[in-house]
């Protein structure tokens, strides 16, 4: 089941181990009563939303929801996903992202952030309409 609520968030800043502070929108995947996987769209810059994402269950369904809500709801262009986790990268580049870049020590001494963006036409979840 897909749900956007504070449990979201919760759940991305346990696993990821940092503070998440509003605002944001967050988007889950609920298993069991349990959340197993989510994203956390914040810093909305003009046509981009950061993404930061973790976890599992990433389906077809929840992916396609997941355009819908960031290029048709938000109308924007791209989607930024700054990480340290290569699975996320990995995800990033599945939803047909490119890698754009290294911000060094990004999370702190030793640990770079890489960048992935993803743009609308490169989107390959995106629902025809």
């Amino acid at each position: 089941m897909i749900i956007s609520d504070q449990r979201v968030a919760d759940f991305i800043g346990k696993e990821l181990e940092f503070g998440v502070f509003p605002p944001w929108k967050a988007m889950g995947i609920e298993k069991d009563g349990e959340i197993v996987g989510g994203l956390l769209f914040n810093c909305f810059e003009g046509k981009d939303v950061h993404v930061t994402a973790c976890g599992t269950g990433f389906g077809k369904n929840f992916l396609q929801s997941v355009g819908d809500y960031v290029y048709n709801q938000l109308e924007c262009t791209r989607m930024t996903f700054k990480t340290e986790k290569e699975y996320v990268a990995k995800l990033a580049e599945k939803l047909g992202g490119k890698r754009e870049g290294v911000l060094r020590n990004h999370f702190g001494e030793g640990r770079d952030a890489v960048i992935v963006g993803v743009l609308r036409e490169e989107y390959r979840y995106l629902k025809k309409e």
